[in-house]
């Protein structure tokens, strides 16, 4: 399915001309956190955020505020995973569409675009997921499949998950395989495992020759 496919259009750019009440009224009404806002010409011109909405006097007309008027939206054609981005940059439930002559299309819900994240083989595929980390200069995408792949694993997702320090953390969802053995190879290969979720025999075996020891010493 597209993702235009999930553009709606029930909610109308508010004219700048318009009373602040109106706007308040909408927030009201709706659980977004921004409306679209228009010219008197019809051109998109950005949104209002919910909490600015209100702290403005009611009988004003929204076009004495513009400057409050927050400028993101995406196109048409923007990419699902692009279009996350763009929520999460912005704080925002609702994503304005715009087409390449920046025509206002309607908009995105954050729920819908979530669902199309669920529905990802990274979430319903069986498999085991991996966090591992290493130095920012020292780690590859390539290398990373290679190790997969090396150890009969199929690779499913992968993304930075973190950057601090210079230590990049990427988590890995794997399909195919137990990941004992990619664990171990990472391992080779001076990667730190943050966690796997799935028994990791590694730490098990060294956790049996701990317990080993404590009875030896206490004997």
């Amino acid at each position: 399915m597209k993702l235009s496919e999930y553009i709606i259009n029930d909610i109308k750019p508010l004219n700048i001309d318009s009373k602040v009440n109106d706007l308040q009224l909408l927030f009201n009404q709706l659980t977004y956190s921004h409306i679209p806002i228009k010219d008197e010409n019809g051109t998109f011109l950005g949104t209002f955020f919910e909490t600015d909405a209100h702290c403005f006097e009611s009988d004003k007309p929204i076009r004495e505020h513009l400057y409050s008027i927050e400028k993101f939206f995406v196109r048409n054609n923007t990419l699902w995973l692009d279009v996350l981005e763009a929520f999460a940059q912005n704080s925002a439930n609702i994503m304005p569409v715009l087409d390449e002559k920046n025509n206002y299309l309607g908009y995105y819900e954050l729920n819908d675009i979530i669902s199309l994240f669920n529905e990802s083989p990274f979430f319903f595929e069986a498999g085991g997921v991996l966090v591992i980390e290493k130095g920012i200069n020292d780690y590859s995408f390539s290398e990373i499949s290679q190790i997969v792949e090396s150890n009969n694993g199929k690779l499913l997702g992968a993304f930075v998950s973190k950057i601090k320090n210079d230590v990049v953390q990427v988590t890995l969802k794997i399909g195919n395989t137990g990941l004992n053995e990619i664990i171990q190879t990472f391992r080779r290969y001076s990667y730190n495992i943050i966690s796997g979720h799935e028994e990791d025999s590694y730490i098990e075996s060294l956790k049996d020759r701990s317990d080993y020891l404590n009875k030896y010493l206490n004997m």
